[in-house]
């Protein structure tokens, strides 16, 4: 067992602020109380608790190409099969691209993330990869595969076929978008992951030029299309139009937004207040690495004051505190993201908060300000 004594504790999905000690079995909050201890004693004296954080979209596997192709379009970049980003990950030997996965996972703890969700490329083999790569290292991965075949193939035997085999490697399928895929092909893939259980996942949106497409080949914006056929996470939703906000706050979609990423790539700021006013469950991903460093303190920094700025009204910190926390927790159905008696213990100790604690996390809070960081009841940081 494991208590944390005297920190300032930011417990429950309000993040009410008490002093508590948080008493710890196995990988379970069981006990939060004004008094007492049992077992290991890790002193939160001058630190507030938190849940840690949870890091809802990602390509780890670019992150060998840090930097590369800034200011090209980004169709140029990332547009499968020939995209900058393509050429490099096949000319990138296995032994280099672990190297390179292992320096962003260990970033990631570093900066209070216990939790990821990948959209892992390269079939079997590429999430064979990513499991060696993660070896030894304390982060929980949730990996969302692809195959080749959804793309290539118009044989939905053989996608079903190759749906089922990245499904039993996996938690789920991550999907680069409609302009690679058929809607019959996105159906099949959905329901092929509903049948087990597991994650759906696809880029919406990204910028207005796929929805304009989108409109005049199919008569439907992207957005309609992914709730039409029922992925649970749709990634960016940069640009949405006519009434795409209320069909996905009537859904139960959760948009993945991706603010830094949408500003490098100069496609526009997600309208993250408007996808709250619309009810729609919105968490934060820092996306691809060859554009950002894996770091939701910057995340959430990056979105709260984007979001005042061009909405020109007060955003309550809160609602973006829990875009790397409760809401994404509720999306991939985790049982955390909240300090609570019964939920996973996943938690940081910051250490130099100012008086409105989650303000000065998203702030001002980075690596140097984490003193203890426990993933499932461990501590993998400090203490």
């Amino acid at each position: 067992m494991i208590t944390i004594k005297n920190a300032k504790v930011l417990c429950r999905e309000a993040m009410e602020l008490q002093k508590l000690n948080i008493i710890i079995q196995d990988n379970e909050i069981v006990e939060l109380t004004p008094r007492g201890s049992k077992g290991r004693v890790v002193d939160g004296q001058n630190c507030v608790a938190a849940p840690s954080l949870i890091n809802s979209h990602v390509h780890i596997g670019d992150s060998v190409a840090k930097d590369v192709g800034d200011g090209e379009p980004i169709e140029k970049i990332v547009k499968p099969p020939n995209g900058i980003k393509h050429r490099i990950l096949g000319e990138t030997s296995s032994k280099e691209m672990m190297n390179s996965m292992r320096n962003s996972m260990e970033e990631m703890l570093q900066t209070g993330t216990t939790t990821f969700v990948d959209f892992r490329e390269g079939g079997v083999e590429g999430i064979e990869i990513l499991e060696e790569a993660s070896k030894n290292i304390p982060i929980r991965k949730i990996v969302l595969g692809r195959h080749a075949s959804f793309q290539e193939s118009d044989d939905l035997t053989q996608i079903k076929m190759a749906a089922k085999e990245i499904l039993n490697h996996c938690d789920g399928i991550g999907l680069s978008g409609f302009g690679e895929i058929k809607d019959d092909v996105a159906r099949l893939i959905v329901e092929t992951c509903d049948e087990v259980g597991k994650l759906s996942a696809i880029h919406v949106a990204e910028y207005l030029k796929l929805q304009s497409e989108s409109l005049n080949v199919h008569g439907k914006t992207e957005i309609q299309r992914a709730v039409d056929a029922g992925f649970n996470l749709l990634i960016h939703m940069t640009e949405p139009v006519d009434h795409d906000l209320e069909t996905v706050g009537r859904s139960n979609a959760t948009v993945v937004s991706c603010p830094r990423s949408n500003g490098a790539l100069s496609v526009g700021i997600p309208p993250i207040k408007a996808m709250l006013d619309n009810g729609v469950n919105v968490a934060l991903g820092t996306d691809n690495l060859m554009f950002n460093s894996p770091n939701m303190f910057s995340e959430m920094e990056y979105a709260l004051k984007v979001t005042r700025g061009i909405y020109k009204t007060h955003l309550d910190p809160l609602e973006i505190f829990k875009m790397a926390t409760v809401n994404p927790a509720k999306a991939l159905g985790l049982e955390a993201g909240v300090i609570e008696e019964g939920k996973i213990a996943d938690i940081m100790l910051i250490k130099g908060v100012s008086g409105d604690p989650i303000l000065s996390i998203i702030n001002r809070t980075r690596s140097k300000g984490i003193n203890t960081l426990i993933k499932d009841g461990s501590v993998v940081l400090g203490a």
